[in-house]
């Protein structure tokens, strides 16, 4: 069992879904081609531990293709972009419960 995103036009995760097996083929087509191809929409593989495309895919996040990456919304408090990690820098304000 694998999960993949659904992007939208402008690569926005619209929607995360369960699928068959990554390394299986429908019609002779990968699992992310096929549903591409049968949605309208491009679908990417997602991984749970983020062992592919750095991280879990979220509603609302972007895929970076260039990067092969899933990346978060900038917040509001964002200092940076670390590109290791395609994880954005958010300054630890101090405060500790």
């Amino acid at each position: 069992m694998a999960h993949y995103a659904w992007l939208d036009e402008n690569n926005i995760v619209i929607n995360v879904s369960v699928g068959v097996d990554e390394n299986e083929t429908i019609e002779g087509l990968s699992v992310e081609d096929w549903c591409s191809r049968s949605t309208g929409y491009k679908i990417v593989r997602t991984s749970y531990n983020a062992k592919i495309r750095k991280k879990y895919a979220a509603i609302g996040d972007t895929y970076d293709a260039a990067r092969d990456a899933f990346i978060e919304p900038k917040p509001d408090n964002a200092t940076s972009f670390d590109e290791t990690t395609c994880q954005w820098i958010v300054p630890d304000d101090g405060n500790k419960l």
